[in-house]
């Protein structure tokens, strides 16, 4: 690899102790950032001009069912029953390994078109190792920053995850892979039994990796009491929708330093219940962002983030409305905030926060450039917003521990036209089964 001076833009570092948006150059030596600010050393060095454009950090999608891309856009108009019944009730069962890489690796191309560099892949479709590594192999394949969160099918039996599953891929080749690193997709406390809930978040715990579980649609039920008695609850701990905890339990997993991921278009659509955004900041918390499934919604992280923001200005509002008469009069949430749900945020959900989500040096080279003197964003009067505000054709380039995945508006190094065709012979193949 090369050193690389981007030079020129307007750069969001999302670091804490810097401005919101400042004019500097970054450095890239490898697959590091080595330096962020004015007069870097450009000694050998590939210069590239980035004028009128804009940097951030890579953006994260913590919660996204990659394996089921070959349906987008089935489920428009399900709920979650709908979801519940036709997906994992009828169609899942007749994915073969193919299905899965192509799959998977579609999806993970799409987010990085988007601006995606890190993918939660919540892979809950794995009835035998062979469709678990053709997943893995797609995800690897696309050159995106991977998660992998092991799941197993809603058809099986309440039984403890299997591990020997996890200490496989652990300890295989897929493991040493720098851009791949593993987790456990669980059941959970609301879909297991007590017992089964403490076994999981035992053995995720043991192996140093996030465990995560969806919640939604009902109350805590008596697997959460087991888990926080067992003393299992942690910052490797990330919870999913979080719709129809408590308060008081949304507090529990905050003080315990668990994330919570909200899907909030998904959530609000299908019938998971309300983003709990509110509950987190009152806490001084924050979610992270997911998408959820391309089935049934757009798989953009940055509509996402604006979904969120929108939502909850909205019920700050109402609630105002209610205890003085009027609408807020300033805004409750900033722009800059959303955006941090989308990065620093979801790199935190996944384990990855030492790594991804804020552009400092000593951090991977997983960066996005915003291509803000497009038709659709300029006048660029403010950076963040016009991040925010951006689209997958305003992005124009994408970088991934220092290599480029998107340039020119365009993906790097893929054949669409034969990823199109394996892609449709794999829709071809599935949807004919969802009415089983």
């Amino acid at each position: 690899m090369t050193r690389i001076l981007l030079r020129g833009a307007q750069v969001i570092t999302m670091a804490s102790h810097r401005p919101d948006a400042e004019r500097c150059d970054v450095l890239i030596d490898g697959d590091s950032i080595v330096g962020v600010g004015v007069g870097l050393d450009d000694t050998g060095v590939e210069i590239v001009d980035v004028t009128d454009r804009i940097i951030m950090p890579g953006l994260v999608n913590a919660h996204l069912h990659t394996w089921q891309t070959a349906l987008r856009g089935v489920g428009v108009d399900w709920t979650l029953a709908d979801y519940l019944g036709r997906m994992h009730g009828a169609v899942a069962k007749h994915y073969r390994p193919e299905d899965m890489r192509v799959g998977t690796l579609a999806g993970a191309l799409s987010q990085l078109d988007r601006g995606t560099t890190t993918l939660g892949d919540w892979c809950h479709n794995t009835p035998t190792p062979e469709h678990t590594d053709a997943a893995i192999d797609g995800l690897l394949s696309s050159g995106i920053r991977g998660v992998f969160l092991h799941g197993t099918p809603y058809s099986a039996a309440d039984a403890a995850h299997p591990v020997s599953e996890i200490d496989r891929l652990l300890d295989g080749p897929a493991g040493t892979h720098a851009l791949l690193t593993f987790g456990m997709a669980v059941r959970g406390p609301q879909l297991s039994t007590p017992d089964v809930a403490v076994t999981d978040f035992r053995a995720a715990a043991e192996r140093g990796i996030v465990v995560s579980m969806h919640q939604s649609g009902g109350v805590p039920g008596p697997g959460w009491d087991a888990v926080r008695a067992a003393g299992l609850l942690s910052p490797s701990t990330n919870v999913v929708h979080g719709a129809g905890l408590t308060d008081e339990w949304i507090k529990i997993l905050v003080d315990a330093g668990a994330s919570v991921t909200c899907t909030p278009e998904n959530e609000l659509g299908q019938g998971h219940g309300s983003p709990v955004t509110g509950h987190l900041l009152q806490l001084g918390a924050a979610p992270s962002l997911g998408t959820d499934t391309d089935a049934v919604n757009p798989a953009d992280v940055l509509s996402a983030a604006r979904i969120a923001l929108a939502h909850q200005r909205a019920r700050d509002h109402d609630h105002h409305r209610q205890t003085t008469g009027a609408f807020s009069l300033t805004a409750t949430i900033t722009a800059k905030q959303a955006l941090a749900w989308a990065t620093v945020e979801g790199a935190r959900a996944l384990g990855l926060d030492d790594r991804v989500g804020r552009l400092e040096a000593g951090m991977q080279a997983d960066l996005v450039v915003v291509d803000g003197a497009g038709p659709r964003l300029w006048p660029s009067t403010d950076p963040v917003a016009t991040a925010l505000y951006a689209g997958a054709a305003d992005i124009e380039a994408v970088m991934i521990a220092g290599r480029w995945r998107k340039r020119q508006h365009a993906l790097v190094d893929v054949d669409l036209d034969a990823l199109r065709g394996q892609l449709q012979e794999s829709a071809d193949h599935l949807l004919p089964n969802l009415v089983d």
